[in-house]
């Protein structure tokens, strides 16, 4: 069963296209038939997977042009599947919008059947449409946060959001849980910040930890995860590590 999980947090710069990347990268690792839905008109996670430009079809010939989503499908180096995103979904956004078309991609994905075990969902920096789009259809969301306390602020709006759909049986979505990203231990806000998500959220904060880590930044430039450019750094470890914390919750429950 393909289990859909969307990667989000309202907030921009906690990690969170470099941990859709890594994720998708280290359940393939793992020999999860695995797919990444870049939702993100901004495509960061796009580039990030080496994906020739010339070759992209993204969700917006999916929308208009009434392209196969299996069509809008790429392969990568890293062994997982991709579907591009690009500046074009801003158009996507609108027309979900106007058309009054909210769950759209919820049917979309069901067209791809028991194809994969696993669809990860990296959504746009801010709670839009394309957004909720992301939410409609997945069953599970995880929040990546960055150790500070601006970062804090978003979360439980996030999680309300969730509750809300969810209530509104509009969904079957729930938190998965909370991934500290970019983290220092020796910086004192860090300790701080991640000790009072312990305290606030223990069932829902991964124990595994995601370092500030430089190998994790310079990946995208060479078009590949962390995982494949350099997989003995910090960074490659702990994704692979929260991948099987993910396995784990999901699967052996």
């Amino acid at each position: 069963m393909n289990k859909v999980i969307a990667i989000a947090n309202q907030k921009g710069g906690v990690g969170k296209t470099t941990t859709a990347i890594n994720l998708a990268a280290s359940l393939a690792a793992t020999k999860r038939r695995t797919l990444l839905i870049d939702l993100d008109p901004q495509g960061n996670a796009t580039t990030a997977t080496g994906v020739p430009v010339e070759t992209i079809q993204t969700l917006y010939s999916h929308y208009f042009e009434k392209t196969p989503i299996k069509e809008c499908i790429q392969k990568t180096s890293d062994l997982y599947d991709v579907i591009p995103g690009g500046e074009e979904l801003i158009a996507l956004e609108v027309a979900i919008r106007n058309d009054g078309n909210q769950g759209f991609l919820s049917s979309s994905i069901k067209e791809l059947g028991d194809l994969y075990d696993y669809t990860i969902i990296d959504t746009p920096p801010t709670l839009n449409q394309l957004t909720i789009e992301g939410l409609f259809c997945a069953s599970g969301t995880l929040i990546p946060l960055q150790c500070e306390y601006y970062s804090l602020e978003g979360v439980t709006g996030l999680m309300s959001t969730i509750e809300t759909l969810s209530n509104k049986s509009m969904t079957t979505n729930r938190v998965l849980g909370i991934v500290r990203t970019m983290v220092d231990m020796r910086n004192n806000l860090a300790k701080e910040v991640s000790e009072e998500l312990e305290k606030h959220f223990p069932s829902l904060v991964f124990n595994t930890l995601i370092p500030r880590n430089v190998k994790l930044a310079e990946a995208p430039s060479h078009g590949v995860s962390g995982i494949k450019y350099m997989p003995n750094s910090y960074g490659a470890k702990a994704y692979l590590a929260l991948a099987g914390e993910l396995i784990r919750r999901i699967e052996y429950v």
